[in-house]
């Protein structure tokens, strides 16, 4: 979704499946926590507004982003979910560092959806600049959090149709 078109907070909520037997995991990068607590909390409660209880959603931190991969990969290896979200946030500074840790986390989240059977969400926002982060973090762009929690109920409950 490009959020100069649609806010990334923004859809329908009953095209929204009842997640209240869904499992989900959250693996949250401490890296830019103003941000990421944002998009930590947008994911939250919309998993509780489409009926996951706190009991369905385990929160675990990461360093920083590029920690996201392994961290999704232990939550996938090691408890029982049905899908695992990913938050982070990276932003461009004067070096290449933002391309390879961008390129890295991406391609992370590319071979975890390929590798296992669960979905993996990439909630992570890569921006040029703190601004345009806070804008898509529950700014004036919504949060992106929101998307990836719709997103992942939707994922587990597309597994969930084509398992029965």
């Amino acid at each position: 979704m490009a959020t100069q078109y649609q806010n990334l907070s923004s859809y329908d909520a009953n095209s929204v499946p009842n997640a209240s037997d869904m499992r989900f995991g959250i693996v949250v990068s401490e890296w830019n926590d103003e941000i990421t607590n944002a998009l930590l909390q947008g994911a939250v409660d919309t998993l509780k507004k489409h009926g996951a209880t706190d009991k369905n959603i385990s929160i675990h931190s990461v360093p920083g982003a590029f920690e996201l991969t392994f961290g999704a990969k232990l939550l996938a290896e090691h408890t029982k979910v049905d899908a695992v979200i990913g938050l982070g946030c990276i932003i461009r500074g004067e070096t290449p560092h933002f391309d390879f840790i961008s390129q890295g986390v991406t391609q992370g989240f590319v071979e975890l959806n390929m590798r296992y059977d669960i979905p993996f969400i990439f909630g992570v926002l890569t921006n040029d600049t703190m601004q345009q982060s806070i804008d898509r973090a529950g700014g004036k762009h919504g949060n992106k959090g929101d998307e990836a929690a719709v997103t992942a109920i939707k994922m587990v409950d597309l597994v969930k149709k084509i398992n029965d």
